[in-house]
């Protein structure tokens, strides 16, 4: 499955949205065995926007667990830093409500209170 690809935007977005929340899921000292990955598919499929902590010291391995998330789920890394790493996958139907989503237009402006005063 393709990894996906995020704008700068995009990608400012999500890391500002992923700032407050929790780590879900926890890659310890066995790595990233079936059973993480199918924990990190469950909550990317409830949350769409997740925080891992990888408890491993060597960089270049976590850079290896996030690449491998990316792309066994379809995902986008968001961030890597520290020990943390930020993983963002679309929800199936956040295509067609953001298609749906309408701004309200504006109001009337209103009227001051003099204007109402000579229609009498």
């Amino acid at each position: 499955m393709p990894i996906l690809t995020l704008s700068t935007d995009q990608r400012r977005g999500l890391r500002a949205r992923a700032h407050a929340l929790k780590p879900v899921v926890s890659i310890s000292q066995n790595g990233l065995s079936e059973a993480v990955l199918k924990e990190i598919g469950v909550a990317l499929h409830s949350h769409q926007l997740i925080k891992i902590r990888v408890y491993n010291d060597d960089r270049e391995e976590r850079e290896r667990f996030l690449a491998a998330i990316c792309e066994e789920h379809s995902a986008a890394p968001v961030q890597h830093i520290g020990k943390l790493l930020v993983v963002w996958r679309p929800g199936a139907d956040e295509d067609d409500a953001a298609a749906k989503r309408v701004r309200p237009g504006r109001r009337a402006p209103r009227r001051p209170k003099r204007s109402f005063q000579n229609e009498g």
